[in-house]
């Protein structure tokens, strides 16, 4: 009898039990990347170069990392599941030619290659990845871009398998740019510069490198709204604005880097004689240095005193109520 009732104690305990793990499974994520991902870790370990298995600790290794609803109604990675971590055959494809090979010879490459010396290209693999990343603003003029039509893939600068990637990093971000930038390399060591060498900010502050409706991948739909986000105390308005200023500060700043001070192209008064001639009629430029017009405003006088922002001190605009002749004045 006593055996009778520890058995069915027992029983009754074993479903308990039971009931609450499989509530709990049917609460919790299904663990995609483990299932998913056994048979490509079978081969490719923590020794492989690079170290595969670090994508782990990033967010395309987080099996918890959900998102919500995609907007379109299309799943993603072939499940009904919402969650965003891929597996190795989303991103490399199913790959059955690699995984089935027994032979004895060089083992097929999967069915997407990111590296080495044959990668797929570059169409393929960038469509692999807006499989995931094409939900957002920031890449919607991703398509027919410079970066796009010139074939830069994702890969080129992003690195997904690594902890911490280099190019969402401020400090690093400018090292992955410098990769192709060359000459803009050369311009930030100069001494008048931005202070992305310091740390202090990243191309990605005023580029967007999936495109933009702006010139030259700027965040903004124009260089100098770009450059208003953090220069505010420029755009006015004024009541005698500077028609260079208004149309691109490129004109008469080189933002990467001069040596120039406050990163003009060149030094005044020889950057404002690109656009202005001489005060009088006689001198046809300031820099002559001939003294054919007497008076202060003589050629030597501003060429030697380089003499213009000392009146012009306001030369992106003024609101000076002066004269037409008297305008960016303080």
């Amino acid at each position: 009898m006593k055996l009778m009732r520890r058995l069915m104690t027992w029983c009754v305990a074993a479903g308990v039990v039971l009931c609450v793990s499989s509530v709990q499974a049917a609460d919790e994520p299904q663990d995609l990347v483990l299932k998913g991902d056994a048979a490509c870790t079978a081969c490719h370990d923590e020794s492989d170069a690079p170290e595969l298995l670090a994508i782990g600790k990033t967010r395309h290794g987080t099996v918890a990392d959900t998102r919500p609803p995609n907007p379109i109604g299309k799943t993603r990675h072939g499940t009904q599941t919402d969650i965003r971590t891929p597996t190795c055959t989303s991103c490399h494809g199913a790959s059955e030619a690699h995984l089935d090979y027994k032979g004895s010879g060089k083992r097929p490459h999967p069915d997407v290659v990111y590296g080495g010396k044959t990668p797929s290209s570059a169409q393929v693999r960038n469509e692999t990845c807006q499989e995931c990343h094409s939900h957002d603003s920031k890449r919607d003029h991703w398509d027919g871009s410079v970066h796009q039509t010139r074939d830069v893939t994702c890969s080129a600068c992003h690195k997904a398998h690594v902890a911490k990637d280099p190019v969402r990093d401020k400090r690093m971000q400018s090292e992955t740019c410098f990769a192709c930038h060359k000459a803009q390399r050369t311009q930030l060591n100069k001494p008048s510069h931005h202070p992305l060498v310091e740390g202090k900010m990243s191309c990605s502050d005023c580029h967007n490198p999936h495109g933009s409706a702006g010139p030259s991948l700027m965040k903004r739909d124009s260089v100098v709204d770009t450059c208003y986000a953090c220069h505010m105390e420029k755009r006015g308005p004024f009541v005698h604005s500077h028609q260079p200023v208004d149309e691109n500060c490129g004109n008469c700043h080189e933002a990467h880097g001069t040596t120039a001070p406050s990163l003009l192209k060149s030094r005044p008064p020889f950057l404002c004689q690109t656009c202005h001639t001489t005060h009088g009629a006689i001198q046809p430029s300031v820099a002559s240095g001939s003294v054919g017009n007497p008076g202060w405003w003589n050629g030597a006088a501003i060429t030697q005193g380089r003499g213009c922002l000392n009146c012009h001190t306001q030369v992106h605009g003024s609101n000076n109520p002066a004269s037409a002749g008297q305008r960016l004045f303080r």
